[in-house]
C-alpha cells in the first residue's frame, strides 16, 4: 500500500515536472497568442477587455519579450480611450522603471511628460520630465525644446519662454520649427508691452520664412502691434493686404471695421 502511494506520488510529480517543462518551452507561443488576442480586442474598440490582456501578460509575465510593448498598449488604452490618466501615468512609469533600455522606454517617458503637461496641467512636473528626455538624447530634440519653452509659457514665464525658444533657434537652426518658434518669440515681447522687438521678429518671419503659414499669422500679429503703437493707418494697409489671404476674412474684416472707426474718431477730434 505505502508503495502504491509513493508510486503515485511519484507519478503525479513526474506529470506535473513533464507538463512544466511542456508550458515553459510552450509559453512564448501562448503568450504571443494572448498579445495577438489583445490587439484584436483594440481593433475592435473592446478597450476595458484589451487593456486587461496587455496588462495581464505584464502582470503575470514580466519576463516575456514583449511584456515592455504590452504594458506600454495598456498604458495608452487608459489615456487615449478610458480617461483613467492617473493610472496610465503609472503604467508609463513602470514602463521606464522596469525596462529602462527598451524603446517603449522612451515613448512611455514622453507620454508622461504629454499626460502632466496637457491633461493634468502639472506644468512643474511636466518641465523636469520633457528635459530629462533632453538631457538623455532620447527624442527630437527640437519638439522636447519647443515644449520646455511652451510649457514656461503656459505658466507667463515669457522672459524664460523666450530664452528657451532662443535656445532652440540657436541650437537647431535647420529645424522646421523654426517660423512657429520665432512667431512664439515675437508673442513673448509683444504680450511684455516690447513693440519695437515684436514688430522685429514679426517682419524677420515674413523676409525669411514667405511660404509658412506663420507669415501670415506674424503679419495679423504685426497690424496689431502697429495698432497698439498708434500707427493705424499702417496696421489698416497691412490689414487690407491680408484680405484673401487669412483663412478666417471674418476676423481681418472686423479688425478692419475696428481701426476705421479708430481712424474716423481721430480726425474728428481734431
Amino acid at each position: 500500500m505505502r508503495g502504491k502511494l509513493i508510486f503515485g506520488l511519484v507519478l503525479i510529480l513526474g506529470i506535473a515536472i513533464v507538463g512544466g517543462i511542456f508550458y515553459q518551452r510552450n509559453l512564448d507561443e501562448i503568450l504571443e497568442r494572448q498579445f495577438a488576442r489583445a490587439e484584436v480586442l483594440l481593433e475592435r474598440g473592446e478597450y476595458s477587455r484589451a487593456y486587461d490582456k496587455f496588462n495581464g501578460i505584464y502582470e503575470n509575465h514580466p519576463e516575456y519579450s514583449r511584456s515592455p510593448e504590452a504594458l506600454f498598449l495598456a498604458g495608452e488604452i487608459l489615456h487615449l480611450y478610458l480617461d483613467r490618466e492617473n493610472e496610465a501615468l503609472l503604467a508609463f512609469l513602470l514602463v521606464e522603471r522596469d525596462y529602462p533600455d527598451r524603446e517603449e522606454s522612451y515613448r512611455a517617458q514622453y507620454r508622461s511628460a504629454e499626460i502632466f503637461k496637457y491633461r493634468l496641467k502639472d506644468f512643474d512636473r511636466a518641465l523636469p520630465a520633457f528635459q530629462k528626455l533632453l538631457e538623455n538624447g532620447l527624442a527630437d530634440g527640437p519638439r522636447v525644446q519647443y515644449e520646455i519653452a511652451d510649457t514656461y509659457f503656459r505658466q507667463n514665464k515669457l522672459e524664460q519662454a523666450r530664452i528657451e525658444f532662443e535656445h532652440l533657434v540657436k541650437t537647431y537652426p535647420e529645424s522646421p520649427l523654426l517660423p512657429e518658434v520665432l512667431f512664439r518669440i515675437g508673442a513673448t515681447f509683444a504680450l511684455e508691452g516690447n513693440f519695437r522687438d515684436a514688430e522685429f521678429i514679426y517682419r524677420k518671419i515674413k523676409a525669411e520664412y514667405s511660404d509658412s503659414p506663420f507669415a501670415i499669422e506674424s503679419q495679423l500679429s504685426l497690424a496689431s502691434v502697429l495698432e497698439r503703437k498708434g500707427e493705424l493707418r499702417a496696421a489698416l494697409k497691412l490689414l487690407e493686404e491680408l484680405r484673401g489671404k487669412y483663412e478666417k476674412p471674418g476676423i481681418i474684416d472686423k479688425k478692419i471695421a475696428q481701426i476705421r472707426e479708430r481712424i474716423k474718431q481721430k480726425k474728428n477730434a481734431i
